[in-house]
């Protein structure tokens, strides 16, 4: 950047921060440019973390994605929801995650219970 590095606080010394990455990114270890690129991105991951913000995904979703990744089918939550029915109810929101279903689905599934406490609907 060729000034002192300070913290970002505009879009615009974000896009320059940005941007002299990108032209240091494959600086040599050990170098003055390489010292320049570790601190470029530890500002540009503190401005991000202060001005944008990544939503909570939501947790049907999250049920749906894993089910598709472990080439599950819906049936196979009936164990840990209920009924066919129930299932599909679930699934589409129409009846809440019960304390139970969200830890068998945490321990069969693999999903953090962070997902489930993420959920502000």
């Amino acid at each position: 950047m060729g000034t002192s590095l300070k913290l970002l606080e505009t879009e615009a010394e974000y896009n320059i921060a940005l941007e002299r990455t990108i032209e240091i990114f494959h600086a040599t270890e050990g170098t003055p440019e390489s010292d320049e690129l570790d601190i470029l991105l530890l500002l540009i991951k503190d401005y991000e973390d202060r001005h944008y913000t990544i939503p909570a995904p939501d947790p049907i979703e999250v049920i749906k994605l894993k089910l598709e990744e472990k080439g599950l089918k819906q049936k196979d939550l009936e164990p840990i929801i209920g009924s066919k029915g129930y299932v599909s109810q679930v699934l589409s929101g129409k009846k809440e995650l019960t304390l139970k279903m969200v830890k068998g689905l945490h321990q069969y599934l693999g999903i953090s219970a962070d997902i489930f406490l993420a959920d502000t609907k």
